[in-house]
């Protein structure tokens, strides 16, 4: 089984680590970041034990003990200008227990709809590294230095409560997540934080993200030189799964130059939330969420925070009372919404890119799709010399108000995988949607001719979901 796994591993790897390529191409003098070699090796990893974790009855949580001292055969080449440099990585070992989360039960076989993976502790991570035949961790200093850098990036994805998420049946049996409400979250302030800086004070910010989501989080202002600051400020979050969900609130010191300092985090489950109410909380700030670390002793401050979870309203029904009761029925989603009330409060507008056809560019076809409403611009992953592009990924808006009148810009288009200073973006066509009828209908699928285009079409669904 393990060659099969290999290939299924690396290409996951591949999918995820060539798009954060494609950002450095082009700068830092950077032409390209390729891999010339992807393979785990022919040594699988050794399970040596397996605890279950006792949890709700729609899903099944166990932690593995795993191993792994491989031979990978992994080389990564960059080309600066002229110079191409290579870098390998051999003699990996790896220690590490996750827990592997499998939910919700369906009555479809496997009998479960995705796998969530989550790591309870850093791991344990060895390796070499040769930069141009050269082996770099001989270097005083930096073997231990890269070691821990690696260690507390893997932490910052997947130590708990952050999470993988691998989908294993499709949206027909409800596999895929799709938001079932807003969570609003007032940062109040903050009591007695640390003193971080040399005149015995700090410049704290705080930043907020829900558990499971890669979205980049949301941060408050800096208050300047305040171990109690007051920020009473608002923010909104797309809530996805909200019995498992929490929500991650991170106290910093800003620095002007150089890393900022982490003054203390804590976690607030959703579960705990009761939809439509509003609920303040008064949270001990601690170092990280490992309660027997020593460091957790230590008084770090409090945080007070405001939070309430408005379903949307087709799902008001599901979540009647207290979330920690709430039993996920995963096969109502994909529903339309039921418009027998108003429709233009609040609400979120959830806009899914999923593929063109026949697009084609005058110098170059690496095609994404660049998304532009109120102001605000986001984009898909670039793909390399295609003129049928899939890209399956969908984006969401909070919005204060139904966008009766509001046009959405999708535009296609391409990017040089490599630096230039010559063409290096040009338009492949684009589309100017009006949103009424997604207000009105709830949800719209469409096939669209690109203007500019000779041939191509995007095929978009836009769905709006009132609170």
């Amino acid at each position: 089984m393990w060659p099969f796994l290999n290939k299924a591993i690396s290409s996951v790897i591949r999918s995820m680590v060539e798009p954060i390529f494609t950002e450095y191409t082009g700068k830092f003098q950077i032409i390209s970041i390729i891999f010339k070699s992807l393979s785990l090796g022919t040594i699988p990893p050794i399970i040596h034990g397996v605890k279950v974790v006792e949890t709700n009855k729609n899903e099944l949580a166990f932690e593995p003990v795993l191993r792994w001292a491989g031979n990978p055969d992994i080389t990564l080449v960059a080309s600066f200008l002229s110079l191409k440099i290579t870098l390998q990585l051999l003699d990996v070992q790896i220690c590490a227990a996750p827990r592997i989360t499998l939910k919700p039960f369906v009555p479809t076989f496997p009998c479960f709809a995705r796998i969530t993976v989550s790591l309870m502790e850093k791991p344990q991570v060895d390796f070499g590294l040769k930069l141009l035949g050269a082996d770099i961790m001989a270097i005083p200093g930096l073997y231990q230095y890269i070691q821990e850098m690696i260690r507390n990036q893997i932490a910052s994805f997947y130590l708990w409560p952050q999470t993988l998420e691998i989908p294993i049946l499709d949206g027909s049996v409800g596999a895929t997540k799709k938001p079932v409400g807003i969570l609003h979250v007032k940062v109040v302030r903050a009591l007695k934080l640390l003193k971080m800086d040399l005149l015995g004070s700090s410049d704290p910010y705080v930043k907020l993200s829900l558990s499971g989501e890669r979205l980049p989080a949301k941060k408050t202002s800096i208050k300047m030189r305040n171990l109690n600051p007051v920020w009473n400020e608002d923010f909104k979050l797309t809530v996805k799964d909200p019995q498992s969900q929490v929500l991650q609130l991170h106290v910093y010191d800003w620095e002007k130059v150089g890393s900022h300092d982490k003054l203390g985090m804590q976690v607030v489950p959703l579960r705990l939330l009761t939809p439509h109410e509003t609920q303040e909380f008064s949270l001990d700030l601690v170092k990280n969420t490992n309660p027997n670390d020593p460091h957790n002793k230590k008084r770090r401050g409090q945080l007070v925070v405001q939070m309430t979870f408005n379903p949307f309203k087709e799902d008001n029904e599901r979540f009647s009372g207290p979330l920690d009761r709430y039993a996920s029925n995963e096969n109502g989603v994909g529903r339309l919404p039921n418009h027998d009330g108003p429709i233009c409060g609040a609400g979120l507008l959830s806009v899914l890119i999923q593929r063109a056809e026949d697009v084609e560019g005058k110098y170059h076809t690496n095609p994404y799709a660049l998304i532009v409403f109120k102001g605000e611009k986001k984009k898909t992953k670039l793909i390399k010399k295609t003129r049928d592009p899939f890209w399956n990924e969908e984006f969401q808006f909070v919005l204060e108000e139904a966008p009766f009148k509001d046009m959405i810009h999708i535009e296609v288009m391409s990017k040089r995988p490599h630096f230039s200073l010559i063409r290096r973006r040009e338009s492949l066509g684009h589309v100017d949607i009006n949103l009424n009828d997604v207000v009105y209908n709830g949800r719209i699928n469409e096939r669209y001719d690109l203007i500019n285009s000779k041939n191509g079409v995007i095929c978009i669904e836009i769905r709006w979901e009132v609170t």
